[in-house]
């Protein structure tokens, strides 16, 4: 009798489930976990993330299972990932991270928006690449995104226009964008001189109140009103920043900047991460949009250099090409590299605030090119 109950338990249990499907993609999380944890690698999104792949292929938990009935309830995650699939927690995070941005820097120099503009390249490149491999408009899309830098804004595309493609893509977004110190450095030096790395730039004017106000309303209604597809991610990045810039709605900047989005980052994280089971994950195109997702990257970083380079040239050597690979999405990591290379250069150069333009710039760019692609393909 305690034998068969035994044999019973066993055989009902997540065990006697296991593949060897399942035990790849647990080990690709655990590695995942190791990054986020010892290499650092994003680990507000990553460790979160591989936790959820972690759950999502532990056989029998159900974790993402739909309810099966009206009467039934379904797994945990499946209803969270609810905030996922209606586009709820990206938009949440663009008014976190509108309510943390400071758009002063681009304020004070316009030309930024070029910038940020010339450096979503990786975007454009991926899709035609992928259109050519032979994915769908709407992955190749979803796929090219992955060059804005910007892991809210390829999530709620791909959850709009290829949700069978979103685990690969939010893992290879944010992993690219922890990679970026890497990824950029080698490109900076390629495709600048010596002369043009030593640039130095002058102070940013000061920039007024009243501009600060008016930057989030202004941008608000004339993106919107051109691409009205955008409006969840721009509207609530500009009502963040107006809240940070108001000075009369502290608590709520504050909370959209630290307890809000954490508390999201958490789901959204968890939630996608429980995407990759083994059965969508392990496939021929999980490598394809991999080593597309890369490509995209380098574009965008060789478009905002090449652009920071015509800039330079047009201003009679005034601006340093290399806030131009800053136009990337990914705040405030790109700024920071593009400082680095700077004072490696010259140690006098200081060149952060002077990144910063062109990257919230690629925030607002990221978001647009989102926008077209979903009115085009949506």
């Amino acid at each position: 009798m305690f034998k068969d109950a035994l044999l019973g338990l066993i055989q009902d249990s997540g065990f006697a489930a296991l593949s060897w499907q399942y035990l790849v993609m647990i080990a690709i999380s655990c590695l995942m976990i190791y990054l986020a944890i010892v290499k650092k690698f994003e680990p507000l999104l990553l460790l979160p993330i591989a936790f959820g792949m972690l759950l999502a292929n532990l056989p029998l938990a159900n974790l993402m299972m739909a309810p099966p009935s009206d009467t039934e309830p379904g797994g945990l995650l499946y209803y969270l990932y609810l905030g996922v699939k209606k586009g709820i927690y990206p938009s949440l995070i663009f008014l976190g991270i509108g309510a943390m941005t400071d758009f002063g820097p681009l304020i004070a120099r316009p030309v930024s928006l070029l910038l940020g503009a010339a450096a979503q390249l990786g975007i454009a490149t991926a899709f035609v690449i992928a259109i050519a491999l032979g994915f769908t408009p709407q992955e190749a899309a979803s796929i090219g995104i992955i060059g804005g830098a910007d892991g809210p804004t390829a999530i709620y595309l791909t959850t709009r226009l290829a949700p069978h493609l979103l685990p690969a893509i939010a893992i290879a977004a944010y992993s690219y964008m922890a990679l970026i110190p890497v990824i950029q450095p080698p490109l900076m030096r390629a495709l600048t001189t010596k002369k043009e790395r030593e640039v130095h730039m002058g102070q940013l004017r000061e920039v007024s109140k009243l501009e600060r106000v008016c930057f989030p309303i202004a941008v608000s209604i004339l993106c919107i009103l051109l691409l009205p597809a955008v409006a969840p991610l721009i509207g609530m990045l500009m009502l963040g920043n107006l809240f940070r810039e108001s000075g009369v709605v502290e608590r709520l900047s504050s909370t959209a900047q630290n307890a809000m989005i954490n508390i999201v980052t958490i789901f959204l994280g968890v939630t996608v991460g429980a995407t990759a089971s083994a059965d969508t994950f392990l496939r021929p195109e999980t490598l394809k949009i991999i080593a597309l997702g890369l490509l995209a990257f380098i574009f965008s970083t060789i478009g905002g250099l090449l652009f920071g380079k015509v800039l330079c040239l047009l201003s009679g050597g005034k601006i340093n090409p290399l806030i131009g690979s800053a136009g990337v999405s990914a705040v405030p990591m790109a700024a920071r590299v593009s400082q680095i290379e700077g004072q490696r250069a010259s140690y006098t150069n200081f060149l952060l605030m002077h990144a910063m333009g062109p990257n919230v710039a690629g925030v607002i760019g990221s978001a647009v090119a989102a926008g077209i692609l979903l009115s085009l393909f949506g």
